[in-house]
């Protein structure tokens, strides 16, 4: 199995993972073939890139964190908590975040059965959608980071509360806002800056869930060195919730299409987030954040420094940067009988970039 970019699908490849709707409806079951027409509907739908098999990727396995139905249906969960909380149904809001507290638990079990799993978040999430598979990211690379740490069940349980809630006060912000393609003036930014407070408010005086969870929702837009907001707190000033949310949060937001601007790849964005360790970010969370999330995640094709393709099919925690590779291109792009290359013992390829899926899918069918 392998991920490839919506710009390098074609005709007859073979579906590798089943495409749902927003509305968690069937469009396309694993093992379909890709019809010329459907490419531009999955395009339209908003899909960053699917995951396909063929027989170049046919011993590749993505490991999934957690299963992909509780991830819908969390999915799902969360958007119900947003939509009613937004239309005063407190009744019915509160059956919705009793639910999402039993699906933060499964999380959490799942995550903790996989514990020894590096996450490959190339997440399929629609656009329309962004807030709501956003705010499921973030808590499962939350509770993923808690664990490396050796929180406690009881510590993830909150820590995957904060996180999947953190978002909540934007629903008190005004969508053209929120969703404005330009730069936001200085006006539009400080009333965006207020969705922290206005999420701690709400979570606080409506529902019965821990402290230590909305108050990680007041501070999940903190930095470490004191410039964040809502009360430019700093170091241990965060909690150890707002602390870990943070790192999770700007990590997903980078990788994801924003109005403003495209998606940046997962090593784009861990660079990111490892030049900003004791900046932004708490530097000993950033280091076991870059451990447990590849930068390179198993399926996507990259480019070595000698020129040569293939596909990421192996990561290490102890060498994060340097996964395993199945080379399937030459550095003139001529098909080649597979190589494997083993980056964590190989100090003569230096440099590793995630390339355009479109060179090899126009190589090898």
């Amino acid at each position: 199995m392998r991920f490839v970019q919506i710009n390098g699908l074609k005709e007859g490849m073979r579906l590798g993972k089943s495409l749902y709707d927003k509305n968690d409806n069937l469009l396309l079951s694993k093992g379909s073939i890709i019809q010329e027409s459907y490419i531009g509907k999955i395009y339209n739908l908003g899909y960053q890139g699917i995951y396909i098999d063929d027989k170049i990727s046919e011993e590749i396995e993505v490991e999934d964190i957690i299963k992909e139905d509780l991830r819908r249906k969390t999915i799902n969960t969360v958007k119900n908590v947003f939509i009613q909380a937004n239309s005063d149904i407190n009744n019915k809001c509160l059956g919705k975040v009793d639910q999402t507290k039993l699906l933060v638990s499964d999380i959490v079990e799942q995550i903790i059965d996989n514990k020894d799993t590096i996450v490959n978040l190339i997440d399929l999430k629609m656009y329309d959608d962004y807030t709501f598979s956003h705010c499921v990211n973030v808590a499962v690379l939350s509770i993923v980071l808690g664990v490396s740490i050796g929180m406690s069940k009881d510590e993830l349980f909150i820590l995957g509360l904060g996180a999947i809630l953190h978002d909540i006060g934007k629903i008190f912000i005004d969508n053209s806002i929120l969703n404005k393609k330009g730069k936001l003036t200085e006006e539009e930014y400080n009333i965006i800056q207020k969705h922290a407070e206005y999420g701690y408010d709400y979570l606080r005086d409506t529902f019965e869930i821990p402290s230590a969870a909305y108050v990680a929702v007041l501070q999940h837009h903190e930095k470490f060195d004191g410039t964040g907001y809502p009360t430019m707190r700093d170091k241990d000033n965060i909690s150890l919730y707002g602390r870990i949310i943070g790192i999770a949060d700007v990590y997903d937001a980078l990788t994801s299409n924003r109005p403003y601007r495209k998606a940046l790849l997962p090593s784009e964005a861990m660079e990111y987030i490892m030049a900003n360790g004791g900046i932004m970010f708490d530097i000993n969370l950033t280091k076991k954040f870059v451990q447990k999330v590849a930068p390179f995640p198993v399926g996507t094709s990259v480019k070595l420094s000698n020129d040569y393709k293939g596909i990421v099919i192996e990561n290490y925690e102890e060498a994060c940067l340097r996964p395993k590779i199945k080379v399937v291109l030459d550095n003139n792009d001529m098909e080649i009988k597979p190589q494997y290359y083993n980056l964590k013992d190989d100090k003569y390829l230096r440099n590793i970039t995630i390339t355009s899926i479109t060179e090899i899918n126009q190589k090898i069918s």
